[in-house]
């Protein structure tokens, strides 16, 4: 089932307590700030507990699912300043300041996050975390012989991932793959029959599918366009789709 490319949200959302909100994904880059609540992401860059203060970093076709604590959350969606667009979580320093500034001026607001926060990468780390790490790093393995390593059932481990990202290991690995390509596309290192290679893909064609899948764009038409699906600050977002 494809997972759906929502709107980027942008500015304050209030989100209902006890809620849980579909893995999903957004095209445009950005940050959601933790103004108040707490609540759990289960995402492509692992899994975080985040609470007032912390911030997490959404790069563009990111999928994630959120899980939101009894008593709801309030969050601030700013867009991300390249800057801050290889961090996954921050700590904001002043997040009273921030919130008052990005009432007035989301410009001023989204330079103050890139100045006034550190990088932190405090994230859950049980068995599913563990594997959802190794899928990332695109290593060859195989899915039953890391279960037996680690103590567990290959099915087990195969429903426990799910349960805890949304998503099959398989098909995390394949968007892994899909991200890692595109960047790469974008970058424009070599040509895209080599760059389908070195990324994991049995050819050119495969490579596309997957891209294409993933964002709504083949390799040629990213290799074309030559810029980032990146929101410049000051600029409205437009809508998925």
């Amino acid at each position: 089932m494809a997972v759906p490319l929502l709107r980027t949200p942008r500015g304050l959302e209030a989100i209902a307590g006890s809620s849980s909100i579909a893995r999903h994904r957004h095209d445009h880059a950005y940050v959601a700030v933790v103004v108040s609540g707490s609540y759990q992401e289960s995402g492509d860059e692992g899994r975080f507990e985040v609470v007032a203060g912390d911030a997490l970093v959404h790069s563009p076709f990111q999928a994630h699912r959120d899980h939101v604590c009894a008593g709801g959350a309030t969050v601030l969606n700013l867009p991300c300043p390249p800057e801050l667009e290889q961090a996954r979580r921050l700590e904001v320093h002043d997040l009273d300041a921030l919130v008052v500034v990005a009432e007035r001026d989301a410009r001023e607001a989204i330079m103050m996050l890139a100045s006034g926060s550190w990088s932190s990468d405090r994230e859950l780390a049980d068995w599913p975390d563990l594997l959802a790490l190794r899928l990332r790093s695109l290593e060859s393995f195989q899915l039953s012989e890391w279960a037996v390593s680690h103590g567990l059932a290959p099915e087990t481990v195969s429903r426990g991932f799910a349960r805890a990202y949304g998503v099959t290991p398989q098909l995390y690995r394949a968007e892994a793959r899909a991200r890692r390509a595109v960047a790469a596309i974008r970058a424009g290192r070599g040509p895209l029959a080599a760059v389908a290679l070195s990324h994991g893909f049995s050819d050119q064609a495969h490579m596309t599918r997957a891209v294409r899948a993933l964002t709504g764009r083949t390799p040629d038409q990213w290799r074309r366009a030559g810029e980032q699906p990146t929101c410049p600050v000051g600029l409205a977002w437009g809508s998925a789709g």
